[in-house]
């Protein structure tokens, strides 16, 4: 069965329409006929949206009963077995109640494709998973509920739902989107001007990114190479020399013409000498182009326009900005150089910058190192000389007539012999020496046109004219092989210099920072990074680095680059060993020896990097477990003393009750009761911090999550401060929320502790909560001495005291203990300044799911 397609309706922001645009979908496909029903559609009770469902055929929802609550989810069955050819499911993103037959709605989806109906669904740009961060630093709200970013990048079609910020703002003013009591709360909130503009610009660029991938897809299906010019992108074309800064920076400030454009930065590096390139330099560079957003890139390639070329066909670039020449005018005489030869070859599809600059035209240094390793072209030039050329030149001075003398009739002809050596190498300058020798004997040594010679001094002079040619090839071509391996040499080295600088960018600056970097991370982090470095230099099609567990066990793949991957050494063009059980395989085409040794470089390099990830992960977990040592000795040093105090305290009491020799008043025996009993008290508050902080460390703190009531909650917890030390401001009209009750209530007890403990006896701490979406806040404000900004997370680590708390007062656990509960129940506790002076804990809880505020500060659509 074919898979079914999906549709996805990206809204910019709540309210933009996504639901809207979905139900005239639908009814566009039922007039052409098609077979079109609504699995679960959510019209935040909003008139208009609700009318669009008229005339749609509607599963009915299933009823899931959880904690004592019903809700209502899509019934997954239900479509299933009703088998339409489009199913419409809204709120992409939702998290099902538990109990349900997926825990997400998005998986939901996956089924209803997997059987091959259709679906078309809606998603906000902010519950994407991999904007969370970027959405909560915008908004201030952290989204609970998202989607994996892969699973909407698979939809078939995306449409973006997009509003300017103002146009919104006003459909919220006129009341088509929330009720009237809530138009003001979300228009001085959530639906800011500056919320709504980042929002939209998110949306933009994701979007942007998504029909990029598809054009590039599209592009490599038809083997469309050349440019479609949909994105600026501008490719930096660097020798290496002075000049790169010049071009990278006048590459950005064209990219910045245009929104949305890339600067991609590419060095060639030729195979047959590099000696005008510094690496010093390239480096600079590097780190330069790469400050300004851009991306850079190494290639191997002989030829340089072609290779410059290719690239920025694949990589579908708009522009290329190249520097004007360093040659001077006579070395123009060899060639018109890379600038005009790529400006002549680009074609209509890619603009040219040729950028002038200060080092123009003041030479490149040393010249260019000639190879060895010919190429084809080469070779033809060199052998059409040492055959054709001794003919030629023979035509020539039989016209020229005689009068030359055969001694310069030879110098002649051994300069065409050392011509053929430079162009073509040792053997076509030997048959340039032979054919010579041949012609000299037959046309211009007497007597002529026969093989016999006269006078035994011209048989010495050919026969020297022979062995001189000879060997003066030969030190032409020894010395070409020697510059091309001092060349080859030098091209390796600058090489492995960037792949020890990429691997410094990306591998040491995490340690140098302090960072705690998980194997996972690391490998995520720097293998692919490198495998695409050692792709993009060979010119190749994939890398990945392969690993099995023994010498007989089945290959895995530990990282990859580029497309379909080699699963196999079998499989690869070439496959290097990287250790005694992991090997670097490549496809694309079959490299040269002389390449492997870089290659070898590259895959031991692979191979450290994985280790290295993997002895990070140990670090890490050395690292946790020299945390819980701390933290043990400090319990250790907590139990010595406070544990003791109380302790003392009821012994003493104890004994003066037991004791014989004196006869107490009832007055004074209560006293010591009352002193026992403190003293218990205060031993059960110490130890249940402790056990709970022991719960929290090995991790066995298990929420039972139900609808939970603050005004349930709160008055429980304050029963261990006096009654007049806290005033309460909690409205009736707050939403239920998602909680432990028995967590939320230790949580508040030890905030509102703590803030009595620090509080003037002149002064109450203030207990308030207010609603903002899908979240609650609860505040405890004190006016205490506050805590500086430095030391406002170090208050919640364990053991952790003011300075002005004298011993015997706590071990220092109560907020640590609160944190830990808070994030158990996926709750956050933190801590801000009071604005006239001390301390504001703010807990923030989550709405119970599919229950809203009757009056709310916000509304909770507005995330939703």
């Amino acid at each position: 069965m074919a898979r079914g397609k999906l549709r996805i309706y990206l809204g910019a922001a709540p309210g933009v329409g996504k639901t809207y645009d979905m139900l005239s979908e639908a009814h566009r496909r039922l007039e052409r006929g098609t077979d079109v029903v609504v699995g679960f559609v959510e019209c935040h009770g909003r008139p208009r949206t609700e009318v669009l469902l008229h005339g749609l055929e509607v599963v009915p929802r299933r009823e899931v009963t959880h904690r004592g609550a019903d809700f209502t989810e899509m019934d997954v069955e239900a479509v299933l077995a009703r088998n339409p050819a489009v199913a419409l499911v809204d709120e992409m993103a939702h998290t099902n109640v538990p109990g349900s037959r997926n825990a997400k709605r998005w998986q939901d989806i996956d089924e209803l494709l997997d059987a091959g109906i259709t679906v078309i669904s809606t998603v906000n740009i902010q519950h994407l998973e991999s904007l969370g961060d970027v959405v909560e630093s915008i908004t201030g709200v952290r989204q609970h509920e998202t989607v994996p970013d892969e699973v909407v990048r698979r939809a078939d079609q995306i449409e973006l739902v997009d509003m300017s910020p103002q146009a919104l703002r006003r459909r919220l003013a006129h009341g088509n989107v929330y009720a009237a009591d809530k138009i003001d709360a979300a228009l001085s909130n959530y639906f800011r001007p500056g919320n709504l503009t980042a929002l939209r610009e998110l949306a933009l660029l994701w979007t942007a990114d998504r029909v990029d991938e598809y054009l590039q897809q599209y592009r490599a299906e038809k083997g469309i190479s050349s440019p479609w010019p949909a994105r600026e992108r501008i490719l930096v074309g660097l020798t290496g020399g002075p000049e790169g800064r010049t071009l990278i920076r006048r590459a950005t400030r064209i990219a910045a013409k245009g929104s949305g454009s890339e600067i991609l930065a590419v060095y060639i590096s030729r195979s047959d000498g590099l000696t005008s390139a510094s690496p010093e330099e390239l480096a600079v560079q590097r780190t330069l182009v790469e400050d300004l957003g851009g991306t850079f890139h190494t290639v191997l390639g002989d030829d340089v326009p072609s290779a410059l070329l290719e690239f920025a066909r694949g990589v579908n670039a708009t522009q290329i900005v190249l520097g004007t020449s360093r040659r001077r005018a006579w070395q123009y005489a060899f060639g018109p150089g890379v600038g005009a030869t790529v400006a002549r070859e680009s074609g209509p599809d890619i603009d040219v910058h040729i950028v002038t600059h200060e080092h123009a035209a003041k030479g490149r240094g040393l010249p260019a190192a000639r190879g060895a390793r010919l190429s084809r072209g080469r070779l033809v030039a060199g052998w059409l000389t040492g055959t054709a050329g001794p003919v030629l030149l023979t035509v020539l001075l039989t016209a020229a007539g005689p009068g030359l003398g055969l001694a310069n009739e030879m110098l002649l002809f051994l300069t065409l012999t050392v011509t053929a050596a430079l162009i073509g190498g040792l053997l076509p300058a030997f048959a340039a020496a032979v054919v010579g020798s041949l012609l000299l004997n037959y046309y211009f040594t007497a007597p002529t046109h026969t093989w016999t010679i006269a006078d035994p001094k011209n048989i010495l002079a050919i026969v020297i004219f022979v062995v001189v040619g000879v060997a003066v090839a030969s030190v032409v071509d020894l010395a070409a092989r020697r510059t091309h391996q001092a060349a080859r040499l030098r091209s390796e080295a600058e090489i492995l210099s960037h792949l020890a600088d990429s691997m410094l960018r990306t591998g040491v600056s995490p340690a140098q920072r302090g960072e705690g970097v998980s194997a996972e991370r690391a490998e995520e982090t720097d293998l692919p990074a490198l495998l695409e470095l050692a792709r993009e230099t060979f010119g190749m099609e994939s890398a990945a680095l392969l690993e099995r567990t023994d010498g007989r066990g089945r290959w895995t793949c530990a990282g990859s680059a580029g497309d379909d991957p080699a699963a196999h050494p079998d499989d690869a063009d070439v496959d290097v060993p990287a250790g005694e059980s992991t090997t670097l395989a490549l496809r694309g085409r079959v490299l040269p020896a002389e390449d492997r040794r870089v290659l070898g470089a590259f895959a031991a390099q692979a191979a450290v990097v994985l280790e290295r990830g993997r002895l990070i992960g140990e670090a890490e977990r050395a690292r946790r477990l020299e945390e819980t040592d701390r933290i043990r000795t400090a319990l250790l040093a907590a139990v010595s003393h406070d544990l003791r105090t109380p302790l003392a305290a009821v012994k003493a009491s104890v004994s003066s009750l037991r004791s014989e020799d004196v006869s107490w008043s009832d007055e004074d025996e209560a006293g010591l009761l009352a002193a026992i009993e403190e003293g218990a008290d205060r031993l059960d508050h110490l130890i249940g911090n402790l056990l709970d902080m022991s719960r929290l460390q090995t991790g066995a703190v298990t929420p039972l999550m139900r609808e939970t009531d603050l005004d349930e909650v709160v008055p429980l917890a304050l029963r261990g401060v006096p009654e007049s030390a806290v005033r309460l401001d909690i409205p009736e009209t707050l939403p239920m929320v998602s909680a432990d009750r028995g967590l939320l209530e230790r949580i508040v007890a030890n905030v509102v502790e703590n803030a009595v403990k620090y509080s003037p006896e002149d002064r109450q701490v203030l207990l308030s909560a207010s609603a903002f979406g899908d979240r609650v806040e609860l505040r405890t404000i004190d006016r205490g001495p506050g805590v500086p900004d430095a030391d406002k997370e170090r208050i919640f680590e364990p053991f952790q005291r003011r300075g002005d708390v004298p011993r015997g007062e706590g071990v220092g656990l109560g907020l640590a203990v609160a944190r830990g509960f808070a994030e158990a129940m996926g709750s956050t506790l933190t801590a801000e300044d009071t604005p006239s002076g001390g301390l504001t804990m703010v807990l923030t809880l989550t709405n119970a799911p599919g229950r809203h505020p009757a009056r709310p500060d916000l509304p909770a659509e507005a995330t939703s």
